[in-house]
């Protein structure tokens, strides 16, 4: 069994990857993907996106961290595929799942499940372009509109020459509205001789026991899950209870001096509310705490309310 961390963009950066995986078992994470139009890019763009790179392609833990990159064009893919390989990636993932309309747009993610023959291309390019020892996956959705042609893809995927493929049991068009329909991945998965990793809804340990069921899978992703339960791999595995709220406490201020170093500043207030309206789907605690700070723009005037509450949570010794 593995427990992979999801990539989120503008959310699941270096910094949280490193505060999640410090807590718990993580078998790999997946980058924010980087993505390529018409050049092989330079490799501050990888190191921007993925710094684990400087540290042989893992997290401070020393759990292995893939770059996933986004695109339609084969050749440049491969191109920049081979980069990150040669910059010390653990492999490498494409992303056939993106839902934004923006990438879309620009024939990005989720809208190639509309052309398994796109998909196969670019696979097969960058199979052929990274080396045979490295892992290569795939991330999509079950389709775009419907999910006609799901099959189609994921056949696509495992006869272009990928190792892995992630299925996110929705539809593009289904977002991420519940529910997940984990018994489609269970269809993917009686089809194709790779492994396939479950993903969508996964909260807790009971979602994780039905997906499991439906899905027949071994592997699982994560990524709201993970930031709504910190813990949420080792609960997965082991079935234990989720981390204490004075525990979650202490990791938003350890994420908090590390998002306020240099020019990550002006991310902080941002990404921390958008951390806590997460954590408030397990945690009524976080509730308080993001209406406490919800108004705020300053990052020293949300981590000064950040140290003071936690102040006042502290039990009294008598």
């Amino acid at each position: 069994m593995r427990i992979i961390l999801a990539p989120m963009e503008g959310v699941l950066d270096h910094l949280m990857r490193n505060i999640l995986t410090e807590i718990g078992d993580y078998d790999l994470c997946v980058t924010e993907f980087i993505r390529v139009v018409d050049q092989l890019l330079p490799e501050k763009v990888f190191y921007r996106t993925c710094p684990e790179l400087k540290y042989n392609g893992k997290t401070n833990s020393g759990t292995p961290v893939r770059v996933q990159l986004l695109g339609q064009n084969p050749d440049y893919l491969s191109e920049n595929a081979l980069r990150a390989i040669e910059l010390g990636s653990q492999g490498i993932d494409l992303n056939f799942g993106c839902p934004s309309p923006t990438v879309n747009k620009n024939k990005g993610g989720a809208i190639l499940l509309k052309e398994p023959e796109t998909i196969y291309k670019i696979i097969k390019s960058v199979r052929d372009a990274i080396p045979k020892g490295n892992i290569l996956s795939a991330k999509i959705r079950l389709g775009f509109e419907d999910k006609e042609r799901a099959l189609d893809v994921a056949h696509a995927v495992e006869s272009a020459g990928a190792n892995e493929l992630t299925v996110h049991a929705r539809t593009k068009l289904e977002g991420y509205k519940p529910p997940a329909h984990w018994d489609w991945i269970g269809k993917i998965k009686e089809k194709v001789n790779i492994p396939v990793i479950a993903n969508g809804e996964i909260w807790s340990f009971d979602d994780y026991d039905k997906c499991k069921a439906l899905s027949n899978c071994s592997d699982f992703m994560v990524g709201r899950g993970a930031l709504a339960m910190p813990n949420l791999s080792q609960v997965l595995k082991l079935n234990i209870p989720p981390l204490e709220w004075n525990n979650i406490y202490d990791l938003l201020i350890k994420y908090s001096k590390q998002e306020i170093y240099g020019d990550k500043d002006k991310y902080y207030p941002n990404r921390i509310k958008q951390w806590l309206r997460y954590l408030k789907i397990q945690y009524p605690e976080a509730d308080e705490l993001f209406t406490a700070i919800r108004r705020l723009k300053k990052s020293t005037e949300i981590i000064d309310i950040i140290n003071k509450t936690q102040q006042s949570n502290k039990p009294t010794v008598t």
